[in-house]
């Protein structure tokens, strides 16, 4: 029997800075219950700013990227809380019928690395923004978000800190697998990061941000500093490439439309027992 109302809790990551992010859940949210027989009932916890965390009443949990170093809120009271409710989330579902699903976008994929201990959240040797090619893995190939895709995913990846050093015994200890890793890099020394893993059969997260859409990207775009990392970084031409990839059906839009609605679906259709 499918529920006819999921209680859907934002966790809003961004600690009060502006950010396109926001708008595009909502966005997404709201075109999958007109799209599909469900209806969200939504809750917003601005968890880094004003501390809010959600407690175990929702269905599906979707915890946002947001500005500074994952590394920020070492011993402070909302980091605690929020990896306490990580760990209420996973006890729930070891327990319980009734699964509760997550997704962890950016700063919140890299919290979730530290939690978990999966690999080094470490700097970047520079900031990065734009829009990229992403690789899938062999398990990313399987991965029900990324289903529709092509490989490589076009997303947007906008962040000063990489997961690296991935450890792999204990990924396989934990059930999670790495669904997808970074380009090439341009010095083949550097190791590719990590941009999406699979933490259990109902948490996912990426580094990149996959509710990220075209409109708001051509804000971003047009805006000097953010014009000035891309060209200072990758060139003038990859800049204008960017540009025309934001009237690709098949890129940021596919990517777009894509894998928070597979994310939803994989959550709604799932057998919730009432």
């Amino acid at each position: 029997m499918t529920k006819p109302n999921f209680k859907v809790a934002i966790i809003d990551m961004n600690n009060g800075a502006p950010n396109q992010g926001m708008r595009n859940i909502f966005e997404i949210l709201d075109h999958y219950q007109q799209q599909n027989e469900v209806k969200f009932s939504l809750e917003v916890y601005d968890t880094r700013k004003k501390g809010e965390i959600p407690n175990l009443d929702h269905d599906i949990y979707i915890s946002s990227g947001g500005p500074g170093s994952p590394h920020d809120g070492e011993k402070m009271k909302w980091e605690k809380d929020f990896f306490a409710l990580l760990d209420q989330i996973d006890e729930h579902n070891h327990t319980k019928e009734d699964k509760k699903f997550v997704f962890l976008i950016c700063h919140s994929f890299q919290l979730g690395c530290r939690k978990y201990k999966l690999g080094q959240v470490i700097p970047r040797g520079s900031n990065l923004f734009g829009i990229f090619p992403t690789f899938l893995t062999d398990a990313g190939l399987n991965e029900v978000v990324f289903r529709g895709l092509h490989n490589p995913v076009y997303a947007v990846d906008s962040r000063k800190w990489q997961v690296v050093q991935p450890d792999l015994a204990l990924f396989k200890q934990k059930g999670a697998s790495i669904l997808a890793i970074e380009r090439e890099r341009e010095h083949p020394e550097l190791e590719r990061c990590i941009m999406a893993i699979r933490f259990s059969a109902y948490m996912v997260g990426t580094q990149f941000h996959p509710e990220a859409d075209p409109i708001g990207m051509k804000i971003h775009f047009y805006q000097e500093e953010k014009k000035a990392v891309i060209v200072k970084n990758n060139g003038i031409n990859a800049y204008n490439e960017m540009l025309e990839q934001l009237n690709d059906p098949n890129k940021l839009a596919l990517t777009h439309h894509t894998v928070l609605p597979n994310f939803l679906s994989q959550a709604i259709n799932y057998d919730h027992t009432l």
